[in-house]
């Protein structure tokens, strides 16, 4: 398979009119949809934008490639544009973007697809190709480039060269005028032309020269330098990142070899003796890798995209000896252990960060859990003569209450023991995971598990800044037991006498509020969270009221949440009835894709909304925030209870008042779509 198998005519458009960032994401996903590779372009253009959240696809020198594995996707594709001129992208050097690829891979994709989808990632990391590319005059010469690409037999022209030239002299204010170059470069692709019409399949499957692993040339095949290279999806960063590297690493003459964390799974894992002789060894990356098989080595660890961009000055660095060592005995090297924690982040976004890691690992165990302990009491009888024993006096119920509250039990301990991991490796999994526990005994909850997963990460970050005094033939123990029995000890000692005595007093305060509060009180409450879920969609303020709605099931408030997923089921709901009900207001793409929300509101899936969202913020998102504090509002008054954070309609049985619960989503979602038939006037006739 080649890449221009997966790029058809179709799916390329050069000179693109886009003027933004938004627009130019739209306009690849329409592309893309032409090239009939996706099965819901919504879908797929929630979960790009939730990736351009994560951090922003504009890797810089003019590239942008925004991508997502979705189920909105039915076979890989791709789709590319030209600006010439050139659009904000957030690239993280500043400069417009003037090539764009987006990539497409459905979810579980086949490890063909996702090489083939790598190999173009790397492929634009050549500036002459990529000049080539912009300057192409027709679609075909385009995808003739590609072609003679990927067969090695692209040759940078004169024209590419003074092309490359000019943009990096601009950077220094000194544009020069290669006006007079453009008839080269046509001159180049016709040339390539004819690679696009004569496959050679066999070549396309190797990966190129500069891809490959590059030990040093004496007997001991050891590299100097060794890397890691990982993003959130795995397809294009993560390749790049290491083919960048590569690639310098040839041209300074240093021996390196990398390791990809991608989609597929890790690719040229690093060996024992890989790091026991190297020099150094480069992080790049936007998840979590393991860390501890470094530790006594000197360390640098970047974002994912500085491996792309700044690959000569991380090689400088690693073969400096200056690298601080990463967990090393060098007293006057334990910055390594900052630059972990910082990796160029915020602090709130490393809070943020390590936060999620521990909920998403939690949340199995709270929806199983949650939505077997709501069948126990689905399916048992309420007997008045003895209330305790409703949810467990049938044998049927009280299997399913074991097993969820089994299941339950577990929240805690892993929401901090991921949390600690998230901050300072395996070491922190088991110091966290004590703590969540002795927070859960200790009548702390939600909240106490919470500031101990911080509090265990950060512990074993100090133990290891105190313990790299130690030489380094203890080095051994440290994992094995020192972090352990300090750790855990130092846990227990921390949540006994200091987080639980405050934070249960806390807890308990705070639930005898809730339960004395008034019908007036608990609205309030209904409408702040589930306003709260229509913010952002899927972003911080909307994970923030997921979160807590979460953390209070724990304590045994139930109402809460319902306001929650009430609030977080409106806005696709409302989009779904407003292109339906008032069409005129939408594109025919825009009504086309309506119809999805529907089974994204069902479900839950407030991402659904995004994508008009992004379109229209002004009018949709304030319009989303009504509706959704509205169905909050409205199930906090029917005293709608819900046990499992998740499963839209289809937990309705298991909830409490659920024919009131389903009119308050229903009023939630009439308010925000006539709100918007308001706010959204009709388009012009021809654009309908």
């Amino acid at each position: 398979m080649r890449i221009t198998d997966l790029l058809v005519p179709q799916s390329v458009l050069l000179n693109g009119p886009a003027t933004n960032k938004t627009e130019a994401i739209h306009m690849l996903a329409d592309l893309m949809e032409a090239s009939g590779c996706l099965s819901d372009k919504d879908v797929y253009l929630a979960d790009v934008l939730a990736r351009e959240e994560a951090g922003s696809t504009g890797l810089g020198d003019g590239i942008a490639t925004p991508h997502a594995k979705s189920k909105g996707v039915a076979t890989a594709g791709l789709a590319a544009m030209v600006i010439p001129e050139g659009i904000d992208f957030d690239s993280i050097d500043g400069k417009p973007a003037r090539l764009f690829f987006m990539i497409a891979a459905p979810e579980g994709e086949a490890d063909a697809h996702i090489k083939l989808l790598s190999r173009l990632a790397m492929m634009v990391i050549d500036p002459d190709f990529r000049e080539a590319l912009i300057r192409a005059k027709s679609v075909y010469d385009f995808l003739a480039l590609i072609d003679a690409k990927e067969d090695d037999r692209f040759q940078p022209t004169a024209a590419n060269a003074a092309a490359a030239t000019e943009e990096a002299a601009s950077d220094a204010g000194d544009v020069t005028d290669a006006t007079d170059t453009t008839d080269a470069t046509t001159a180049s692709a016709g040339d390539a032309g004819t690679a696009h019409t004569a496959t050679a399949t066999s070549s396309s499957t190797q990966p190129s020269p500069s891809s490959q692993p590059s030990p040093s040339s004496d007997a001991t095949k050891h590299y100097r330098v060794l890397a890691v290279t990982a993003c959130p999806t795995g397809i294009a960063h993560t390749f790049m990142a290491a083919e960048s590297l590569e690639r310098t690493a040839k041209d300074m003459g240093i021996s390196i070899k990398v390791e990809k964390n991608g989609s597929g799974g890790v690719k040229d894992p690093l060996t024992a003796e890989d790091i026991a002789h190297a020099e150094c060894i480069i992080v790049a990356a936007d998840k979590n890798v393991p860390m501890d098989r470094f530790k006594g080595k000197p360390l640098i660890q970047v974002r994912v995209a500085a491996g792309i961009n700044e690959a000569h000055r991380l090689l400088e660095e690693a073969t400096s000896g200056k690298a601080a060592v990463y967990g090393g005995s060098k007293q006057d090297s334990t910055a390594a252990d900052d630059t972990l924690l910082s990796a160029e982040d915020s602090i709130g976004r490393q809070i943020y960060k390590h936060l999620m890691n521990g909920v998403s690992h939690m949340l199995p165990f709270v929806i199983g859990g949650g939505i077997l302990i709501a069948l126990a009491f689905l399916f048992d009888t309420f007997n008045p003569a003895d209330p305790s024993k409703f949810g467990s006096g049938t044998p049927l119920a009280a299997f399913f209450m074991k097993v969820g509250g089994a299941s339950f039990s577990f929240m805690l301990p892993v929401l901090a023991g991921f949390i600690a991991m998230s901050i300072a490796d395996r070491p922190g999994l088991a110091v966290g995971f004590v703590g969540g526990y002795l927070a859960n005994a200790g009548g702390s909850g939600f909240l106490g598990a919470l500031i101990a997963g911080f509090v265990a990460g950060y512990l074993i970050v100090g133990l290891r800044r105190l313990f790299s005094a130690l030489p380094q033939s203890l080095e051994g123990i440290k994992s094995v037991l020192l972090y352990p029995v300090l750790g855990v000890l130092l846990m227990g000692i921390a949540i006994t006498f200091v987080i639980n005595p405050p934070v249960s007093a806390l807890n308990n305060w705070l639930m005898d509020t809730l339960k004395h509060m008034d019908s007036t009180s608990r609205i309030m409450l209904g409408i702040i969270f589930g306003g709260m879920m229509a913010v952002d969609m899927g972003g911080p303020v909307n994970k923030a009221a997921y979160v807590l709605g979460t953390g209070f099931l724990a304590t045994g408030e139930y109402g809460i949440m319902a306001s929650v997923m009430a609030g977080g089921m409106v806005p696709p709901l409302a989009i779904a009835l407003c292109t339906t009900f008032f069409g005129n207001r939408f594109t025919p793409a825009q009504r086309k894709s309506g119809i999805t929300n529907y089974v994204m509101g069902l479900s839950f899936i407030t991402e659904g909304a995004i994508p008009f969202a992004a379109a229209d913020p002004i009018r949709v998102i304030p319009s989303c925030i009504v509706g959704s504090a509205v169905a909050g509002a409205l199930s906090m008054a029917f005293s709608c209870t819900l046990r499992a954070p998740h499963g839209g309609i289809f937990v309705v049985p298991t909830i409490g008042n659920p024919l009131m619960y389903l009119v308050a989503i229903a009023i939630g979602s009439v308010v925000t779509c006539l709100l918007l038939a308001v706010l959204k006037k009709p388009l012009p006739q021809t654009e309908r």
